[in-house]
Formats: structure tokens, C-alpha cells, sequence
């Protein structure tokens, strides 16, 4: 199955995701670049310049063929101003499958912008994309996450151990999955 779609817009009640663009980079730097943004993702926080690779390859990916990548923009419409990254990647380990991740602004966060941007993620998977299943990984201590993940219909299904190494340490990470029959669509 070719995954193909481009350019991807996604709207819910207050969010939108949309494609990344090269004026993006100073709006991922204020989440990529936070240290409490990045506290419980895989890597420390980025440099401008780190940042605009990431967007630059994000924005290259977006138009290869098959398309194997989603890196979007989480988007606060009327204003547009960009509070997040939320990325979906087809998995080549697993048949019709992909790996989700999002970050926001702490600005952002508490209001349920997570939820509906994770929502928005699972649409663009489920309902687009024709997938069976997303799964993400978030680290242990990141209780909000989970809070999320759950509220947005994926369940826990245990622990990687050992996963992720930040900071010189080796770090676990729990996973969070939903499958096609599981999702529900509802009004944003």
C-alpha cells in the first residue's frame, strides 16, 4: 500500500495541523528549543540551527514518493500561530502501521491541546490513511502524556525497557497503541 498525501490539512475544534513550511523554524524552535518542552522527549533541547534541519528534512519528506513521513504543524487558528510539532511515521517493522509523537509549547499546555492534537493525528492515520494501527512511546515520568494518549482513545500496553538515551542515561519508555476497530471518530 503507497501512503500518499500532500499537502495535509487537518481541522478540529481549535487546532489545525498542517504541512511544515522553512518559515517555520523559529515557532519549532520555541518547542524544540524549550527545556521543559523537551524534558520528557527523546533529546535535549535543539540550536536554531538543529531546528532548521529538522524542518528543512520535514519539508523535503513531505513530497517523496511513497510518502513515509507526516511532520506537521500544530496550528491555533484564526491567529495560525504555531503551538506544536506532531509527527506520524509509517512503520516498516509492522504492516499498516506507524509511530506517532507530538510536542506543544508550554504556553500550550492544560487546555486539552495534546488530546485533540493527538486526535488530529489518529484522523489523518485511520480515517486518510487507511492504517491499523499507531502506536507512541512516552517516557515514565510523563504522566500528562498518558493522560493524553488515554483521553485520546489509545491504551497502555506496557514497557520498553532501556529505550531511550538522554543525558548519558539509558531510559524506558511505555507504550500507547489504538487499532483501526478501536478508533472512534467523534465532532472535535
Amino acid at each position: 500500500m503507497v501512503f500518499r498525501m500532500y499537502p495535509v490539512q487537518r481541522s478540529g475544534r481549535r487546532l489545525c495541523l498542517r504541512e511544515l513550511s522553512v518559515d517555520d523554524v523559529d515557532a519549532v524552535l520555541a518547542v524544540y528549543g524549550d527545556p521543559r518542552a523537551t524534558e520528557h522527549l527523546s533529546f535535549e533541547p535543539r540550536t536554531r540551527e538543529q531546528t532548521g534541519r529538522i524542518v528543512a528534512r520535514s519539508v523535503a519528506a513531505a513530497t517523496t514518493e511513497p510518502r513515509t513521513e507526516y511532520a506537521l504543524a500544530v496550528v491555533a487558528p484564526p491567529s495560525g500561530r504555531l503551538i506544536g510539532f506532531a509527527r506520524l511515521a509509517t512503520d516498516p517493522h509492522q504492516q499498516r502501521a506507524a509511530t506517532m509523537g507530538f510536542a506543544l509549547r508550554p504556553d500550550a499546555w492544560g487546555v486539552g491541546h495534546g488530546t485533540e492534537t493527538v486526535r488530529l493525528l489518529l484522523a489523518l492515520a485511520f480515517e486518510d490513511l487507511a492504517l491499523h494501527r499507531v502506536w507512541g512511546a512516552r517516557s515514565p515520568l510523563n504522566t500528562a502524556s498518558a493522560r493524553t494518549m488515554a483521553a485520546a482513545g489509545m491504551t497502555e500496553e506496557g514497557l520498553i525497557r532501556g529505550h531511550v538515551r538522554k543525558a548519558g542515561q539509558w531510559r524506558d519508555s511505555v507504550v500507547h497503541a489504538i487499532l483501526a476497530e478501536e478508533w472512534e471518530p467523534r465532532p472535535f
